[in-house]
């Protein structure tokens, strides 16, 4: 089954590119079927390339997926124009009664402020309590679970010596986790923090999933939540990495290349994406254990 999204956004030309099956309004209406409902907080500068990232994945799925895009009602961007938001995302006020079987927040760019001085702050803490109560599975990304694991589980973060930056290996530390089903044992993983958490202010009821000795844990379960926190980004396309490089070049940052992206360390190739399939995995993973257990009522999700 195919991903829905709005027939004139623009990540729809290039998700049909790739081959991703898009479905248009019209003919969803026509299948008697309940689709899953999942909503996207993006969070990110560039909402036009993050959102074609998280759909790339979602619509690989054999279900219908109908994507809901959501930002932060307190918050102006200034890389998206207002016309752009006001066409295809809806606000955290208008979707709050609605309620969602999967839910996505994304990074930000606040790695190094405190949670309390980030300015939609008081409105993050609204939207994770929310996710409890109105949505079925969430997903934590990157800044996005930090924020839910020291909102709900009073994690600490501390700033690492030098920053995570390229295609990392990592364990799997559960293999019978059903998200992480068909995984490697060692998957390569693309980071991008200068945080990472302090094992030891993790909660009881948290499960490390996978996991790198080196510069810290990739990913968690939330059983109790319903959630699972992702602090990495097997989102990222071939670019992401690539592109950060180049803007911390130009910002004269000193940033050394991504570890592991570039064939032979050279900058200027292709970057090789070794992520992909596990990219892919987590994702019909995540959407599967939704659809398994999630209420065909949605006034159900919740109770």
């Amino acid at each position: 089954m195919p991903i829905r999204i709005p027939d004139d956004l623009p990540a729809r030309k290039t998700l049909e590119a790739e081959g991703v099956n898009v479905m248009d309004s019209t003919r969803a209406a026509r299948q008697d079927i309940r689709p899953l409902h999942v909503g996207l907080l993006n969070l990110m500068p560039n909402k036009e390339r993050t959102e074609t990232q998280f759909a790339r994945l979602i619509g690989s799925t054999p279900l219908q997926i109908e994507l809901t895009l959501v930002r932060v009602s307190d918050h102006k961007s200034k890389n998206t124009s207002e016309d752009y938001l006001n066409t295809f995302y809806k606000t955290w006020e208008e979707v709050r009664t609605q309620k969602f079987d999967g839910f996505i927040v994304t990074g930000a760019p606040v790695a190094n402020m405190p949670f309390e001085e980030v300015r939609y702050w008081p409105e993050m803490l609204e939207i994770m309590d929310w996710t409890k109560t109105n949505v079925h599975q969430t997903m934590f990304i990157c800044w996005g679970a930090q924020a839910a694991l020291h909102h709900f589980h009073g994690a600490q973060r501390y700033r690492m010596k030098d920053k995570a930056f390229g295609v990392f290996r990592h364990q799997v530390t559960n293999p019978l986790s059903p998200f992480l089903r068909g995984f490697s044992d060692s998957p390569m993983i693309p980071v991008s923090r200068y945080n990472d958490i302090d094992k030891s202010t993790l909660g009881a009821n948290l499960e490390v999933l996978i996991d790198n000795a080196e510069i810290g844990v990739c990913m968690l379960g939330d059983l109790q939540r319903r959630a699972i926190y992702f602090l990495n980004h097997l989102e990222y396309d071939n670019r992401s990495l690539a592109d950060e490089y180049e803007r911390d070049v130009k910002a004269g940052l000193g940033t050394p290349p991504p570890a592991n992206l570039f064939p032979n360390g050279d900058v200027t190739a292709v970057p090789e994406n070794r992520w992909r399939s596990h990219a892919h995995l987590l994702f019909q993973n995540w959407i599967n254990e939704m659809y398994q257990t999630t209420p065909y009522e949605m006034e159900e999700i919740g109770k």
